[in-house]
């Protein structure tokens, strides 16, 4: 056993833990409940079939696969962060994350399967253990910004939830939970307005008072929820209509 394994095997204690009061309870049960998604849909993947395309141009889907294991390792980084107060970045360098998904995509099929499950149940016992007070302890997000570590819970539901959708095996934005629909989309608008994307556009889901973006609005796309979240997370426009003929193109997410 190793010094990092022996320490882990110190915290945990003898009997069961539970999340911290202070834990962001909805994002850790959307983040939990897309595990068993993603992980149900790979389990539906024979191991040659690990080998076709994924939603995501250049990668297979042992590309998606790693990609989403060796996240969890790096959001596990994060919350040692947050715990230890020592800074431990989610990747050393962009070349760093590009080289593990790249051996890791060269795995065979049953240690990619494995990355998968013990990635995802270290990162689990690392939210479990984590105290109260560091939930709201500062971390750096790959892309640079500063976040509170219950961040990480969020940030690992659209790991998931979005990237069984690149599997390309059935997957569906229909099989999400409508509160989730609702933050995705709203994570979307957050990252335009961030980056100060000029976006107009009104959406209008079935059902439920069209949201206008722009000072005019522009064209109008109506569709099912999960249909117009599928578009704004930029995996295709299914079972759309736009007043202004073709569908439009948007600003990406990330």
């Amino acid at each position: 056993m190793t010094p990092e394994e022996q320490a882990l095997r110190e915290r945990q204690g003898p009997g069961a833990r539970y999340d911290s009061p202070d834990a962001p309870a909805r994002e850790l049960a959307w983040a939990r409940r897309g595990t068993a998604y993603f992980a149900r849909k790979l389990n539906e993947l024979s191991d040659t079939g690990l080998d076709g395309p994924s939603l995501l141009p250049g990668w297979s889907r042992r590309h998606v696969i790693a990609h989403v294991g060796y996240n969890a390792r790096a959001l596990t980084r994060l919350l040692t962060w947050a715990r230890t107060g020592e800074e431990t970045p989610m990747y050393a360098s962009p070349q760093q994350r590009d080289t593990e998904i790249g051996l890791g995509a060269s795995l065979p099929a049953r240690a990619l399967r494995h990355l998968f499950a013990h990635s995802e149940t270290h990162l689990n016992t690392e939210w479990r253990d984590l105290p109260g007070p560091a939930w709201d302890a500062e971390v750096r997000t790959a892309q640079g910004r500063l976040v509170p570590a219950r961040e990480t819970a969020w940030m690992r539901t659209r790991e998931v939830w979005v990237h069984a959708l690149d599997l390309d095996n059935g997957a569906s934005t229909r099989d999400f939970p409508p509160d989730l629909l609702d933050e995705l989309a709203a994570d979307v608008l957050r990252a335009w307005q961030r980056r100060k994307e000029q976006v107009r556009l009104t959406l209008a889901p079935t059902g439920r008072d069209p949201l206008v973006l722009g000072e005019d609005g522009g064209p109008t796309v109506s569709g099912a929820m999960p249909d117009l979240v599928r578009w704004l997370i930029g995996r295709g426009a299914r079972g759309l209509e736009s007043d202004s003929g073709d569908v439009p193109g948007i600003p990406r997410w990330f």
